[in-house]
């Protein structure tokens, strides 16, 4: 098996991110080293997921893949944006400032973007892509699953909040599922040569 190295030192993030991983996969997934540390400097999520990947390959010397992800509020021009987990100091405080900067907008439109890149040992970007699920910020929380803003971020599709649906049904709609659905075949197709 080859090993893909996760351009991030949370053990969460490698559990979500094993979930796209299935038992006939060729990779193994692994945490970079916590010596590595990676400046966001980027401006987009993808510019992050691309530093974030290609540098953890080129410290490691082995495959590493990354994802950079939050949400963007059309009446907030984009915000939070790439800034989305330090928009506040806890998914309270968050969601709270989210509510307060929105007002009685009505225009609720939102998205949430999940950006993947994999870089090869060289550092070089070899796939990226751009997930995004569509939906709109409610003025309360409903639900108490999930994490962050996901009690106030509705999906139409589903008619509910992340934070009220199922695991296999977040998994398949989130923005991240999405960007996994469009590049597991691509890793997989790298993990047959290896």
């Amino acid at each position: 098996m080859a090993v893909l190295v996760l351009g991030t030192g949370n053990p969460g993030k490698l559990r979500e991110m094993q979930q796209y991983f299935d038992a006939s996969s060729n990779w193994t997934l692994e945490l970079k080293p916590p010596e590595i540390d990676v400046d966001e400097t980027g401006t987009t999520f993808l510019e992050n997921a691309c530093l974030k990947a290609s540098e953890t390959a080129i410290a490691t010397g082995k495959w590493a893949i990354a994802d950079d992800s939050g949400l963007a509020v059309d009446a907030l021009d984009g915000a939070p944006g790439i800034f989305s987990a330090r928009y506040g100091v806890d998914d309270a405080d968050r969601i709270s400032r989210l509510l307060r900067e929105l007002g009685d907008s009505t225009n609720r439109s939102a998205q949430f973007v999940c950006a993947i890149a994999v870089a090869n040992p060289a550092g070089e970007i070899v796939i990226q892509n751009v997930g995004i699920c569509p939906g709109e910020i409610l003025g309360e929380i409903q639900g108490d699953g999930g994490f962050g803003y996901d009690p106030v971020f509705f999906v139409p599709e589903a008619g509910m909040t992340y934070a009220q649906m199922p695991d296999d049904l977040k998994r398949r709609l989130s923005h991240r599922g999405r960007a996994f659905e469009a590049v597991m075949p691509q890793l997989e197709k790298i993990g047959n040569l290896k």
